[in-house]
């Protein structure tokens, strides 16, 4: 089975973009950045929510493009419309059936790209093994939460750590413990 890997950036009351889905206080340089694009050569297959792949847009993504060449882009959605030509696949209905024959299917690990209402229905769901956060020393007032509206503790256990300009300190956490 493939480990699902939420690697994101966080404020440090939780949140990972602002209102709107604002990430301009979020760093966008230095090693930290460089440590997450390693990453990302890493990953397989990128699991994402509607929101977070119509964000790609402010930034040139057209519809039915993957953010990822070298990865296949998933996207969960009811309401989203893909040009039947998308290199993207949508699945609108039997998301987790889906994710675990991803799971036992990928060849190599899985990106969950966020957002946080995808991440904390995967929480609810224990879909999601390996948890890399960047810590940001930032504090947002509002926004999208990390895990969304997801309440119940968890037990993690801390795989690795590292340090980074800025103050950000890399944190890997193993959420299967």
């Amino acid at each position: 089975m493939q480990p699902i890997i939420y690697d994101v950036a966080v404020s440090a009351n939780g949140f990972i973009a602002g209102t709107l889905g604002d990430v301009s206080a979020f760093p966008f340089q230095g090693s930290i950045v460089d440590d997450y694009m390693q990453h990302l050569q890493t990953y397989n297959q990128c699991l994402m929510g509607r929101k977070t792949y119509e964000f790609g847009s402010q930034y040139g993504l057209k519809v039915g493009q993957t953010p990822y060449p070298h990865m296949q882009s998933t996207v969960f959605s009811r309401s989203l419309k893909l040009p039947t030509d998308s290199s993207v696949a949508l699945v609108a209905q039997g998301a987790l059936a889906h994710i675990e024959r991803l799971k036992r299917s990928t060849n190599g690990t899985i990106y969950l790209r966020g957002g946080g209402e995808l991440a904390g229905w995967l929480m609810e769901n224990q879909m999601i093994d390996i948890l890399r956060l960047k810590p940001a020393p930032i504090l947002l007032g509002q926004g999208i939460k990390l895990f969304g509206g997801y309440k119940l503790p968890v037990k993690i256990n801390l795989l690795a750590t590292k340090c980074h300009n800025a103050g950000i300190i890399y944190q890997e956490f193993d959420l299967k413990v």
